[in-house]
C-alpha cells in the first residue's frame, strides 16, 4: 500500500526543513532533535491521563512508574525506550508508556538505561537486565500481579528480546515494537526502505558505531537476538511497519519464535514507517495503529 498521507506530510516537512541528517551530527544534537520531535510537540491537553505517575530509582537507574486508574493489581510491563542505544529518555517515550498503561491496564516501569557512546555495549543490556530483575523483586509493591512482561521499540525492542531470553524464568510476555533483531542479516527491507523513510541505513550504521559491540559480539544473541535459543520463551506481540528497514528482521524473528513453539501475535502496519509511535498527531492511520497495538498488548497481558 502507499505511504500513509499524514506520515508523508511529516517526512516532506522534515526533508524540506534543511536540517542536517542525524548521522552527520553529534549524539547531543541527535538527542535534542528527538526531544523536539516528541516532548516539545506534546501540549498539556494531549497528555494521556493515567492513575498515577511516580519517578523513582530502579537498580540504580532513574525510572518512571505509571499505574492505571482504579484498583489493582495489574500486570507489569518493563518498557525500554528506542533511540538506537544513543538517544531517547523517559520523557521522549512518556506518551507511549501512558497509552499502554491506560489502554492495556498495566503498570508500566520505564527505565532510563545508559546510552552510548558514553556507556557503550554492553551497558544497555546490563541495565535492561537489572531493571527486569529489580521489577521482579518489587512487583507487588508496584501494584502488580505475578505477570512481568518486557517491551520496547526499536533498540528498546532489541533489548527487550535480549532480556526475555536471558530471564526466561521471570519474563511472562514480550511486546516487541519494530525491533532490531539481526544486525548482520541481509534483508530486502534494508535496501527497499533504507532511504527516505526517517530511519536510514546511514543512521543505523551511525547508531551501531556508537553502540560499540565488536564484530564478534554483534553476531551473538546479546546483540542479535534472532541468533539465540528461542525455545520456551514467553508469548510475544511483534509489531512491524511496512516502510521500515527493520521490517523483515522483525518478521523473521516472529517466524523463528513461531518455529520454536512460542505463541506470537504478529502484525504489520501498512503505510507506516519506523518511529510511528510519535506520529499520532499528524496521522489518523498512526492513531488507529496505536489503538490496535494497545488492544493487542492488553489481550497479551490479560489473556
Amino acid at each position: 500500500m502507499p505511504l500513509d498521507p499524514g506520515t508523508k506530510s511529516l517526512l516532506d516537512f522534515i526533508a524540506g526543513a534543511g536540517y542536517p541528517p542525524m548521522h552527520g551530527g553529534t549524539p547531543e544534537a541527535a538527542r535534542k532533535a528527538l526531544r523536539a520531535m516528541s516532548v516539545d510537540l506534546v501540549q498539556p491537553a494531549d497528555v494521556i491521563p493515567v492513575g498515577s505517575v511516580e519517578d523513582l530509582e530502579a537498580a540504580g537507574m532513574a525510572a518512571r512508574v505509571y499505574r492505571p486508574e482504579g484498583e489493582g493489581p495489574w500486570p507489569t510491563l518493563v518498557y525500554l525506550h528506542g533511540g538506537g542505544f544513543v538517544i531517547g529518555d523517559l520523557d521522549t517515550h512518556d506518551q507511549i508508556c501512558r497509552r499502554l498503561c491506560s489502554g492495556a491496564s498495566t503498570v508500566v516501569v520505564s527505565v532510563d538505561y545508559r546510552l552510548a557512546p558514553e556507556a557503550p555495549y554492553p551497558a544497555a543490556v546490563e541495565d535492561a537486565s537489572a531493571a527486569v530483575l529489580w521489577t521482579a523483586e518489587h512487583l507487588h509493591e508496584l501494584g502488580g500481579t505475578d505477570l512481568l512482561a518486557v517491551g520496547g521499540d526499536s533498540a528498546g525492542g532489541n533489548l527487550a528480546a535480549v532480556v526475555a531470553q536471558q530471564h526466561r524464568d521471570v519474563v511472562g510476555a514480550q511486546v516487541l515494537i519494530y525491533p532490531a533483531t539481526h544486525v548482520l542479516g541481509d534483508y530486502p527491507s534494508r535496501s527497499q526502505n533504507g532511504a527516505g523513510y526517517l530511519l536510514e541505513t546511514s543512521t543505523m550504521e551511525w547508531f551501531f558505531a556508537h553502540y560499540g559491540p565488536t564484530l564478534e559480539e554483534v553476531d551473538t544473541p546479546a546483540v542479535s537476538p534472532l541468533l539465540g535459543d528461542l525455545v520456551g520463551l514467553a508469548p510475544a506481540l511483534l509489531v512491524t511497519a511496512e516502510f521500515d528497514p527493520l521490517r523483515d528482521e522483525g518478521e523473521a524473528y516472529a517466524d523463528a519464535l513461531t518455529a520454536a513453539g512460542v505463541p506470537v501475535d504478529r502484525t504489520r502496519y501498512d503505510g507506516l514507517v519506523h518511529g510511528f509511535l510519535d506520529m499520532a498527531a499528524v496521522s489518523p492511520a498512526v492513531e488507529a495503529a496505536l489503538v490496535d497495538l494497545t488492544a493487542r498488548t492488553k489481550a497479551l497481558l490479560h489473556g
